[in-house]
């Protein structure tokens, strides 16, 4: 049973380093994009689908280690929910500010830009700090 918990623990932290890694591929995109268009249809073809995948896996391991301690709530628990709760709200909030972005207006995107590096620099951090945290009490 040991074994079985810390392989989870194990692909609980991978699934982190993952967040954390599509972060960056959504900054450097978004960074490097010129194109509204182009852009959006990156996000929506790719982006947002890895992103979801990356992060329900997140959160499915983390359920399934709650599970295994028998819903033992700890503060670090409850921590990890708070953040998996924020992060959902800030990519939804992402999300919805490209869907509503008018491609006919002139500046438009760099408007969005400013708006969507900040989203995904606080997500940056969080998922950093909440799992530098953890590594380091395991």
């Amino acid at each position: 049973m040991n074994e079985m918990y810390n392989m989870g623990l194990d692909l609980h932290s991978w699934s982190a380093v993952a967040v954390l890694v599509m972060i960056v591929v959504n900054l450097f995109l978004l960074i490097s994009s010129k194109e509204l268009k182009k852009y959006k249809r990156i996000h929506s073809l790719y982006l947002m689908p890895l992103v979801i995948t990356v992060l329900g896996s997140l959160l499915f391991t983390g359920v399934v280690m709650m599970a295994a301690k028998h819903l033992h709530f700890t503060f670090a628990n409850i921590v990890m929910i708070i953040v998996g709760i924020i992060l959902i709200v800030l990519e939804a909030k992402r999300a919805k500010g490209l869907k509503y972005l008018s491609t006919t207006k002139e500046h438009a995107f760099e408007v969005y830009k400013p708006f969507a590096r900040t989203i995904l620099q606080i997500e940056f951090i969080l998922v950093l700090l909440v799992s530098l945290w953890m590594w380091w009490l395991a």
